[in-house]
């Protein structure tokens, strides 16, 4: 397809949209440790799933692994904003490293829920994503086996020691819609079963998908700025399905297919929690170079939170 310099598209700019405060607070720790004690500094997994965050702070002297044994004895090292298991911070301890936790609080507080079952010796069930970093570190926490759900057929399929002893958490970054039916399913089978005061979906999850739900409607097309492996990501470009519009997770401007441009007056865009502005701002002169676009930036909630960094790191 040839740019359409002179075809009018109508771009609608999804409120809130990118960097919430849990990654905010987790790029920061990276930052400010590099200035404050020097490279190299080893991050357990990547600091927060964005390449193009990744990429910087790696040229920044960030060494990213997955693995604590590839860290050497004594050096500074930063947990990522998905979490770890109690393993890895055993495994630390015996290296003697110097631990800065990014993991997000709302994580934590999710790692709070399940110690705290673990301590009534309730069974865990855990809904989420199997191999997402945040599932296993919250899996991590408890001694005891903990059970993965991930849609209605695992709800079915589950086999518990005591139906009458259960408790469940969420994973942070799922779609609100798929844990309501899930939780639904998981009270319907076991109506004893114990859970969070509210609910785990972070504030900025939540936010970010309401802000989607007011734009697909009105659009032809949507895009949503992220990674694949960004689970809140996944979960915006998810919605544009749910509305039968077509709907692409980017990385950058660069993956954008003019061809996906045939017959649509009206993109919506956003980018997940874990996507810098910068790629926004990368995606909108890209539409410029090739349509006369219209910009409506729609008013979505306020987010003001903010999380404190390790007292060592205020200044």
């Amino acid at each position: 397809m040839i740019k359409e310099k002179n075809r009018p598209l109508t771009v609608f700019i999804a409120n809130p949209r990118g960097f919430c405060a849990g990654v905010e607070r987790a790029i920061a720790i990276v930052e400010k440790s590099l200035e404050k004690y020097g490279a190299p500094i080893y991050i357990k997994h990547e600091i927060v799933h964005n390449k193009y965050v990744v990429d910087d702070l790696r040229a920044k002297g960030a060494i990213f692994v997955e693995d604590v044994a590839e860290i050497p004895d004594d050096a500074l090292t930063i947990y990522s904003a998905h979490g770890v298991s109690q393993a890895v911070e055993d495994a630390s301890q015996n290296k003697n490293l110097k631990i800065f936790d990014a993991t997000c609080p709302l994580v934590k507080k999710v790692h709070n829920q399940v110690v705290k079952l673990d301590d009534e010796a309730k069974e865990i069930i855990l809904i989420g994503h199997e191999g997402h970093p945040e599932v296993e570190g919250t899996s991590g926490r408890s001694a005891s086996k903990v059970r993965l759900v991930q849609n209605l057929e695992d709800v079915a399929t589950l086999e518990v020691k005591d139906p009458d002893n259960l408790g469940y958490v969420s994973q942070t970054t799922l779609s609100v819609d798929d844990t309501k039916d899930i939780i639904a399913a998981l009270r319907a089978r076991f109506p004893n079963i114990s859970g969070p005061n509210s609910d785990d979906i972070c504030y900025a999850t939540q936010n970010r998908q309401d802000a989607v739900k007011q734009i697909v409607e009105e659009v032809d097309l949507l895009l949503t700025i992220g990674a694949t492996n960004s689970s809140n990501s996944n979960r915006l470009r998810d919605i544009g399905h749910m509305y039968d519009k077509p709907s692409y997770l980017i990385s950058s401007y660069q993956d954008i297919d003019l061809a996906w441009f045939s017959n649509v007056a009206k993109v919506g865009v956003t980018a997940g929690a874990s996507a810098p502005e910068i790629l926004v701002e990368e995606v909108l002169d890209f539409l410029r170079d090739n349509f006369k676009i219209s910009l409506v930036e729609k008013s979505g909630k306020k987010e003001n939170i903010m999380f404190n960094l390790p007292r060592e790191l205020r200044s």
